[in-house]
């Protein structure tokens, strides 16, 4: 059984947490927003809350969707981006817009798609889960925070975040790198029929800007926004400014 919860009220606003995270990295973002939106929380299988495990994309998205709203705006981060893709693919009635942050339609590098990450890079979270899971989720949260102007406590914000329910499930934790690995959705694209709007850190070593470049001339109706001093989670580095945008891009 999925986590989900839901506060405020208005037009309905789903949000979707990243590997090895869990829904109570929205809290700023649900604070700023309840008195407009009805907005809900999901922890995706096996993180946080949540028992089970993803599986496969295709499977974790539609177990997303039968706990999320019937019609609402979607916004995923990272891992979770992917997920509210692959709802906005096979479900476009469910979505009234698709906003994403620190997200990519192909997170590993392909020979025709260098701006993402290295499938090397990768590889060595997926082999640190077999030796040490609690230490290879710490290695991946200070890659979220590289970059940043004083890393250090916006690392220590981060890790009291990330384990206050504890440590995924790691069979939860290696579908999600299997899903990150094999997942391109570009090609699928130009099927997106929602407006699309990519918030994204100039500084993030996860999903390099240029993917925002890159995914905008693949569908019909796509923005890009970039925080020029953000990493790969700027709705936790850059609040204020992340909110606004983020307001403005779900009414643009």
């Amino acid at each position: 059984m999925l986590y989900c919860q839901s506060w405020g009220s208005g037009p309905d606003l789903v949000l979707l947490h990243g590997w090895g995270m869990h829904g109570g990295v929205w809290d700023d973002t649900v604070e700023a927003f309840i008195d407009d939106w009805r907005v809900t929380v999901i922890d995706l299988p096996g993180h946080g809350r949540s028992g089970g495990r993803p599986g496969t994309l295709a499977g974790l998205a539609a177990a997303v969707a039968a706990v999320a709203p019937a019609r609402a705006a979607w916004l995923g981060w990272s891992m979770g981006g992917l997920v509210a893709q692959r709802i906005a693919l096979d479900a476009p009635a469910r979505l009234d817009r698709l906003l994403l942050t620190g997200s990519n339609a192909c997170f590993v590098q392909r020979p025709d798609w260098p701006c993402a990450m290295t499938t090397a890079a990768l590889a060595k979270f997926a082999s640190g889960l077999a030796d040490d899971p609690k230490a290879t989720l710490e290695r991946f949260i200070a890659l979220e925070t590289l970059n940043l102007p004083n890393a250090r406590a916006h690392l220590r914000v981060l890790r009291e975040i990330v384990f206050r329910h504890g440590l995924p499930a790691t069979v939860a934790l290696e579908d999600g790198l299997s899903i990150l690995e094999a997942a391109d959705l570009r090609a699928e694209w130009p099927r997106l029929g929602c407006p699309v709007r990519l918030l994204l850190g100039q500084r993030d070593a996860l999903v390099p800007v240029a993917a925002g470049e890159a995914l905008a001339v693949l569908a019909a109706d796509v923005r890009v926004q970039v925080f020029r001093h953000a990493t790969h989670a700027p709705f936790l580095s850059h609040p204020d400014e992340f909110h606004a945008a983020l307001a403005t891009a779900l009414h643009d």
